[in-house]
């Protein structure tokens, strides 16, 4: 992979864990818009991947680049304020917060970063009609199913206008159905905002939404063209 007009990109990634190398050589790119796909089996090394492109684990040896700077040159305050501005996050399991309603885990990340309330939450709520669950706004996540929980955690990733999205497995806990509709509303929120998007799967169907695919195997990766 060429780094050419890259946002993010790495190059010669190694990550053990004791004994075990997690990552081998592991090399990445994408730019401004794109839908990437990272995919493998279990315990290949692609949320490994995902977490050092994302600044959360610091790679053995290798490089990272994004935005043309060195994630190594930062300190972990600006790594963590890279994060919550530049990143934009969707777990399997969404991780929203229980004791807050659905509109408040949306409006976090704003409010981390110095939002007031009302308009965090004004915000909040516009992101969620997008992703069609404005009307939970005042539910908690238990009382919401699977599927809303993480349409809701996908407004939550999209509110602060994240350059770069990382979903790790973001449809793994959901049925078919469900995890369809989630991902026509993620890939499309993201084109709308010229995100690019980092989408770590071991699914052939999730890997279907993305522009090409990127396969990790034994830590090591191969860059492969989208066919579809």
């Amino acid at each position: 992979m060429t780094p050419a007009g890259s946002l993010l990109y790495a190059t010669d990634l190694h990550k053990a864990y004791g004994p075990t190398p997690a990552l081998d050589g592991a090399a990445f790119s994408i730019h401004a818009g794109e839908i990437v796909a990272v995919m493998g089996p279990s315990g290949s090394g692609k949320s490994t991947l995902l977490h050092c492109l994302a600044g959360i684990v610091r790679p053995d040896t290798g490089s990272i680049t994004y935005g043309g700077r060195a994630l190594s040159a930062m300190t972990d305050a600006e790594r963590s304020a890279l994060r919550r501005s530049d990143f934009g996050f969707v777990f399997q399991f969404g991780q929203l917060v229980p004791e807050l309603t659905c509109t408040e885990n949306v409006a976090l990340p704003l409010r981390l970063n110095g939002t007031k309330r009302k308009q965090a939450e004004r915000r909040a709520l516009e992101w969620m009609e997008r992703l069609e669950v404005a009307d939970l706004g005042h539910k908690r996540p238990g009382e919401v199913s699977g599927g809303q929980g993480q349409r809701v955690a996908v407004a939550r990733s999209l509110v602060t206008d994240p350059r770069v999205l990382f979903a790790d497995e973001p449809t793994g806990a959901l049925d078919s159905l469900n995890g369809e509709r989630v991902l026509e509303l993620f890939t499309q929120a993201a084109r709308s905002t010229n995100a690019a998007v980092v989408l770590v799967t071991h699914e052939a169907r999730v890997a279907a939404y993305s522009d090409r695919e990127v396969v990790v195997r034994d830590g090591r990766s191969r860059d492969l063209e989208h066919i579809g």
